[in-house]
């Protein structure tokens, strides 16, 4: 399998060569799923034995059938795969095809592979709404024979990045969440980093330079067939919705599979230049006090994908000098920092991250001392709003058909902010729900009576004083029934998916 790179720096050895039987009959998806663990546990255990290690031999990987079967099941499985790229095809077309269907299509893909004839195609243009601007961004969705061998990429680099990885970045990695980022934030800003530089990179994904983030990918993998075919995706070009073919000279696509994981190497950098100078300011104790006496200031960066914060211990000036150096360390990056977006704040007054807003405020009862606290911010309750809104018109088919759309807006938005201050924003939710849902249904129902109304689709449940149900039973969630539960910190201690597979 992967044959392993330098046991020191600037040199290559073929100490370890995985044992992949390329010819071998298409496994079960049982079987792919064991076999790919076992590998990336194998490659993440040798990423960790040398931070220099290159990887000379990972193509075989990326063209076995156990890593393309398990590619092409996250695909199929993926929302994603009932869109279709340039080429028309979807995941439910490949699979209705006669005979073996899938597996024709994925020996198609390696014998491509194998031949060196694989040829990413443009990826298709869709322009999305920004949730609460009347802006757009434009989304790549490639075809789904690119989707599988970038899933295929992913299961075989991803592994061996997460070596190199910070422990401040959150975003797009396996076992990290949005809610570590803030519980981190929460934790710092609890312990005196009151200012906070709340930074935005201007069009992070479709301006990180090609040369700069394949330069990032060299320092681990070598195999020159992996890194043409990361570089054709990257070069692939677009589709616009106008038809008009357009080349790709920087960035990576956002809808690529492959692009969270680039995304991450490229923006290695800046967590590299935070974290290694504060742990040379950190390394002890005495030292940290020094500093501090001495007036300077400590930082700490969070980031989730292309958002981040640096709260800072110490003063105004000491945050407003560390926006200059973000942005020498994005520039090699081809990237730059918004300045409408970007901006100086102090926790007292308060700021939005990943949909919280985090601000420290006077406790009730605690004789004025002052706590840091997390809500859903107002931003955020107002997506919400919409989206009750756009699922509570009378285009919808049926009042059974709603309350499920409906159901699965409330519980997966309050899932996400039940580790914060969300108990009265619940509440409030859900008051607003109900009338959307009683307008509805005497929108529907003429004439309607309150108490036609209340026999036919109200009944009392639980604490409930109403409950609105269909005709099969069919109940409106009650978000306040979900428990609020403080999130605990899990600092560097995260365990990766390979840990214990190793």
């Amino acid at each position: 399998m992967a044959k392993t790179g330098s046991e020191s720096a600037g040199r290559n050895c073929n100490a370890r060569r995985a044992s992949v039987n390329t010819d071998a009959p298409w496994p079960s998806p049982e079987l792919a799923r064991l076999r790919v663990l076992e590998m990336q546990a194998k490659l993440h255990q040798w990423a960790g034995e040398n931070q220099e290690r290159r990887f000379d031999d990972l193509f075989n990987l990326v063209a076995d059938p156990h890593f393309l079967a398990m590619a092409w099941e996250r695909v199929s499985g993926n929302t994603g795969g009932r869109t279709a790229g340039v080429d028309g095809l979807a995941a439910r077309t490949i699979t209705a095809m006669a005979g073996d269907g899938a597996v024709a299509f994925l020996r198609d893909i390696r014998d491509r592979l194998k031949a060196g004839d694989f040829r990413p195609l443009p990826v298709r243009e869709r322009m999305i709404p920004k949730p609460g601007t009347s802006k757009k961004r434009r989304l790549g969705i490639p075809t789904i024979a690119d989707r599988v061998v970038q899933a295929a990429l992913k299961l075989v680099l991803e592994p061996i990045f997460e070596r190199d990885f910070q422990p401040c970045s959150y975003g797009f990695r396996p076992n990290r969440r949005c809610q570590d980022a803030i519980a981190e934030i929460h934790l710092f800003t609890s312990r005196g980093y009151e200012w906070v530089l709340e930074a935005d990179i201007e069009a992070c994904f479709d301006r990180i330079d090609h040369t700069a983030l394949m330069g990032r990918v060299r320092r681990r993998v070598g195999d020159k067939r992996v890194l043409a075919l990361m570089k054709a995706f990257l070069k692939a070009g677009v589709l616009t919705e106008l038809g008009q073919r357009e080349g790709t000279a920087s960035g990576t696509p956002q809808g690529g599979i492959l692009s969270p994981v680039l995304a991450n190497i490229a923006l290695s950098a800046l967590d590299e230049h935070f974290m290694s100078q504060w742990r040379q300011t950190m390394a002890t104790r005495p030292r940290r006090e020094s500093r501090r006496r001495r007036g300077l200031g400590t930082w700490r960066l969070v980031r989730y994908a292309d958002d981040f914060v640096v709260v800072v211990h110490g003063t105004r000036q000491h945050a407003e000098t560390l926006r200059q150096e973000v942005t020498e360390a994005l520039a090699p990056l081809g990237l730059r920092l918004s300045e409408a977006k970007t901006q100086v704040i102090h926790v007292d007054d308060g700021f939005d991250f990943l949909g919280f807003h985090i601000q420290r405020k006077p406790k009730q009862g605690a004789g004025g001392r002052r706590y840091v606290y997390t809500w859903p911010s107002r931003k955020a309750q107002a997506n919400a709003r919409a989206k009750v809104r756009a699922l509570t018109t009378r285009s919808q088919p049926s009042l059974e058909v709603m309350l499920h759309r409906v159901n699965a807006v409330l519980k997966g938005w309050a899932y996400y902010f039940r580790h914060a201050a969300s108990s009265r924003v619940f509440q409030y939710l859900r008051h607003f729900t109900w009338w959307r849902v009683v307008r509805w249904i005497r929108g529907r129902y003429k004439g309607l009576s309150w108490k036609e109304l209340r026999r036919r689709f109200v009944t009392t449940h639980r604490q409930d004083r109403w409950a609105i149900i269909a005709e099969d039973g069919t109940m409106l969630t009650n978000i306040t029934y979900i428990p609020i539960i403080r999130y605990r910190y899990r600092g560097a201690s995260i365990p990766t998916p390979w840990a214990s597979a190793s």
